[in-house]
């Protein structure tokens, strides 16, 4: 996936531009994005400020190191019970 040009801070700052009455268009064209995309992160950061955005991708972090954890164990729980019955 292509990676943007512009961090969390940038993208809420060009969305509030739109809040303050600029129209969708000039913001595209001033920053070099295009519609799509400028909604695209209207629906995805709308309404959250930078503290807010920074503490989502702390816990998006936490919740892969979860999931990698139980992934883990259910592998680990597999294969034992995989023994146990070959014993058996």
């Amino acid at each position: 996936m292509k990676t943007t040009k512009f961090n969390e801070s940038q993208i809420v700052g060009i969305l509030k531009q739109q809040e303050q009455g600029k129209k969708v268009a000039d913001i595209c064209r001033e920053n070099g994005i295009s519609q799509p995309t400028f909604y695209y992160w209207k629906s995805k950061y709308s309404g959250m400020e930078v503290h807010q955005l920074k503490r989502v991708k702390e816990l998006e972090g936490e919740l892969a190191q979860y999931k990698k954890i139980v992934a883990e164990q259910t592998l680990q729980i597999t294969v034992l019970k995989d023994i146990v019955e070959k014993k058996l």
